[in-house]
């Protein structure tokens, strides 16, 4: 699934079955560092996951792959993924001016999802206690 943050692309992915969003790594290392194309994009994030790992980084040991379409050709290919706790730390390794609209703009997609499991479900009994703890966080941090 496509979400826009401005005008910009970032390639999400729902686990109905973990109740998590996933965001594409390349795409938000593109929205915050400004790279001219995709490219650079997966560059910049290929440098910066190195660097990372050698850190003892485990926000990149911990990270997961699913397939995404390619926003160069179409085909769908494993791409790295994040879900909001592991992204939020990730954003913290990327010097970025967009970085706080950003996590603003992470929190509003989690929150219309919730949103839309309370309106089709009737409750929040089955949304996992860390997601909820989530977005009480965002919602009384400096993000919101």
């Amino acid at each position: 699934m496509i979400q826009l943050f401005g005008e910009q692309k970032v390639r999400t992915k729902w686990d109905d079955e973990k109740e998590k969003w996933y965001f594409s790594i390349v795409d938000v290392c593109w929205v915050l560092t400004d790279q001219p194309d995709y490219d650079g994009a997966k560059n910049y994030w290929k440098v910066l996951k190195f660097r990372l790992k050698a850190e003892g980084n485990e926000s990149v040991t911990n990270c997961n792959q699913l397939k995404m379409v390619s926003p160069k050709d179409g085909k769908r290919y494993k791409t790295d993924v994040a879900d909001m706790e592991q992204m939020f730390r990730l954003i913290e390794s990327i010097p970025s001016k967009k970085a706080e609209p950003f996590k603003q703009w992470m929190a509003e997609v989690a929150a219309r999802r919730i949103d839309q499991m309370w309106e089709s479900r009737g409750s929040t009994d089955h949304i996992q206690e860390s997601d909820i703890s989530m977005l009480y966080y965002l919602s009384h941090s400096h993000f919101i």
